[in-house]
């Protein structure tokens, strides 16, 4: 990895906490849909040591695999950035509520899931429970927890058949309130894909 590969996964960390967990680490404050203005942004990242150059955000939000992030120009022709999901400061991202897939899947480690089919999936300090389209999606989400990874199976169109909402963020992650148990189930070790 070079340099500024580096230097790109760093920020991209650091902008995650920051618009997802702590924007008043940079004295920022975000809307109630969880916007921040660019250009207040890049002020609050130099007033705090860590100088962030436009071009660099480009880079940054272009090149992130997830799309955690998300441009918008406002009503008032400024633009705005946002963490596109994941938040566990308040926000409403406003997200219509769409139909689900008929399955979507959860990776997690496999030590949580006795814990999981017991309470079912819950957001903890997250603002949703976060659900993934497809196997090998749900496969690397699982490989950033600790220990042995997990994949679990939700079956959102019964979920939605008994009321649950779902939206879909900008990146394509399912979003739900809680997920029972009774709609999940562990996929066995190496499903077919």
């Amino acid at each position: 990895m070079g340099a500024v590969d580096a230097r790109h996964v760093r920020v991209s960390k650091r902008l995650s906490t920051v618009l997802r967990h702590r924007p008043a680490s940079l004295g920022l404050t975000l809307d109630p849909q969880g916007w921040v203005e660019v250009d207040v942004l890049l002020a609050a990242f130099a007033a705090h040591g860590t100088p962030l150059t436009r071009s660099d955000l480009d880079a940054v939000v272009a090149g992130n695999d997830k799309r955690r992030f998300a441009l918008a120009i406002g009503t008032d022709g400024r633009e705005r950035i946002r963490a596109s999901q994941g938040h566990s400061v308040p926000v409403d991202l406003g997200l219509p509520d769409s139909t689900p897939p008929e399955r979507l899947f959860h990776g997690t480690s496999a030590a949580a899931v006795p814990a999981i089919l017991r309470e079912g999936l819950v957001k903890r300090g997250r603002h949703a429970v976060h659900l993934s389209v497809d196997v090998p999606t749900a496969r690397i989400v699982g490989a950033r927890r600790h220990g042995a990874v997990a994949l679990l199976v939700v079956d959102a169109a019964a979920m939605a058949a008994a009321g649950h909402r779902f939206q879909c963020s900008a990146n394509g992650v399912w979003l739900t309130e809680h997920v029972p148990p009774a709609f999940i189930r562990r996929l066995e070790p190496r499903p077919p894909e």
